[in-house]
């Protein structure tokens, strides 16, 4: 890829790649921050039971592998399955 005129690529017209995003120049003000505003009831629910249906797979992978005699998948399935559980219940208290 070239610079040449015709070519396929658009000419950068935005800050430099290097540039981190939430930086700003020196003597510039920070951007303000946006008002965090907690999710609908019914989002909640819906996120929930989507953990709770995962945290169910885990689970089940966690009780085959044991059965199976694979006590370390065993153990990742059920921590996998904590895991997910926590962030629903989460996604609950806090919205």
């Amino acid at each position: 890829m070239s610079d040449e005129e015709g070519s396929d690529v658009a000419p950068r017209d935005g800050p430099e790649p290097s540039a981190a995003v939430g930086r700003t120049e020196a003597g510039s003000a920070p951007a303000p921050a946006v008002p965090r505003e907690p999710r609908p009831m019914i989002e909640r629910l819906g996120l929930a039971a989507v953990a709770l249906v995962l945290a169910v797979l885990f689970g089940g992978v966690a009780a085959a592998s044991w059965v199976g005699g694979e006590p370390f998948l065993a153990a990742m399935g059920a921590i996998g399955s904590l895991m997910t559980l926590w962030v629903g219940a989460l996604t609950l208290i806090r919205g």
